[in-house]
């Protein structure tokens, strides 16, 4: 019997060391990650408009996720008005902005076989979409190199989706060019900016106070949940909505092929039978859907979820972003007010014709789509989306006069404030 006690003993004092030894490991590793090239014992520290050095700080001091920081999210769906709203981050110094990084996800998703797709069902993506974020909010700029295509080869790619959409991926150190001017012009970016260095971005991610993302990726609030309840983020989600008429009338314009029925629908008056309806209803939905969590206000969102209709933000854009930027905590950099006011007084002459640019006249583009959709459509996608636009706030129209009426607005002086 003391024979047997003393090997069981012996056993369980391996097992702790074992167990410690893998723990001490995992610790090492972690902190390594976050300063490539660091000794060890060392930690990274963050210095601001530059890249992080490292030095051997010890204390909350050297962590570079200070109380302080903020991981803004903003959710929105395709051709919402979403790139303008991004902008709008991008253009404050102090924020590291990413413009839909989870399209590398996505892209490695559609071009599987159809028996991957098959197995990796609805959690499985959207897990993958969670992990990325989770990555890129830590500045683990490497965790990409999983989904790129080509591979990146010692860290750089030149496969990066919209880097111009950055300024901090098209400035120093990560890029080297005399712009003649102050502001990032997204094609002459990717035009005269090389490959990408991920390690080097992920130290300038860590330079940068705070991290912005923008998705029209995932289809409800709720999928992000876990994001949410993570104690290490001081996570604000932006839900950015549009009018849903407004929506469709927007990808019909930018996605030609995928709309071609609903285009020939729109210019003949005569409904092809190849119109696929759920191209529209599937968004009404997760809008319905994710609007309704926000709004029922559960609390793993308070403090972190606003509602923003892109109407009000095109109306008046510099309200609403005093609005947004103080529920992040946030001051409006003059350099984010210098955009707004180049980017929101445009004429027609005075940007190129591309199809994500967010140079417009806002306030005459907000409700814009009256003009150019019919009314066969309309009552279609109002037949469809009836809940949402109640619930977002947006009013119906009966007749083509009624549609044709820009001088009478359809957005609702509606109030939705943050949840705080």
């Amino acid at each position: 019997m003391m024979e047997c006690s003393w090997k069981t003993i012996l056993l369980l004092v391996c097992a702790s060391l074992g167990i410690q030894y893998t723990a001490i490991r995992s610790l090492t590793a972690s902190i390594n990650s976050r300063c490539p090239g660091t000794e060890p014992g060392k930690h990274c520290h963050s210095q601001w408009r530059g890249v992080s050095s490292c030095s051997g700080m010890t204390g909350p001091q050297a962590n570079d996720q200070t109380p302080t920081r903020k991981h803004i999210l903003i959710f929105a769906t395709t051709r919402s008005g979403s790139s303008f709203l991004g902008q709008l981050f991008n253009q404050h110094p102090a924020i590291f902005y990413l413009y839909e990084p989870l399209y590398h996800v996505q892209q490695v998703f559609a071009n599987s076989s159809t028996r991957v797709r098959n197995t990796l069902d609805r959690r499985a993506l959207l897990g993958a979409h969670r992990d990325l974020l989770s990555n890129l909010y830590d500045c683990n700029l490497n965790f990409l190199e999983n989904y790129m295509k080509p591979a990146p080869r010692d860290h750089e790619t030149t496969a990066f989706f919209r880097r111009g959409a950055s300024n901090a991926l098209c400035e120093p150190p990560l890029c080297h060019w005399d712009r003649g001017s102050k502001e990032v012009i997204e094609y002459l970016c990717a035009r005269r900016c090389r490959a990408l260095n991920l390690t080097l971005a992920s130290q300038v991610c860590r330079a940068h106070p705070h991290v912005a993302i923008k998705t029209v990726r995932i289809p409800e609030i709720k999928d992000i949940r876990l994001l949410s309840d993570d104690p290490r983020l001081d996570l604000k989600i932006i839900h950015l909505v549009r009018d849903p008429r407004g929506i469709l009338a927007s990808r019909m314009g930018t996605f030609t092929e995928n709309f071609r029925a609903w285009k020939i629908w729109n210019a003949t008056g005569r409904k092809p039978h190849s119109v696929d309806l759920s191209q529209i209803a599937t968004t009404c939905n997760d809008l319905l859907n994710s609007a309704g969590t926000g709004l029922s206000r559960p609390p793993w969102l308070r403090g972190k979820y606003m509602l923003v209709r892109y109407e009000e933000l095109a109306r008046e854009p510099f309200k609403k972003t005093a609005e947004i930027y103080h529920f992040i905590g946030l001051d409006v950099d003059s350099q984010v007010k210098r955009w707004i006011l180049h980017n929101t007084r445009a004429t027609s002459g005075s940007t190129r014709n591309y199809k994500y640019t967010t140079t417009r006249n806002s306030s005459a583009t907000a409700e814009n789509w009256r003009l150019n959709l019919s009314f066969q459509i309309v009552q279609t996608v109002q037949q469809l989306c009836n809940d949402t636009l109640n619930q977002l706030g947006y009013q119906l129209v009966q007749s083509l006069k009624d549609l044709r009426n820009l001088s009478n607005s359809l957005v609702e002086p509606k109030i939705f404030a943050p949840f705080l």
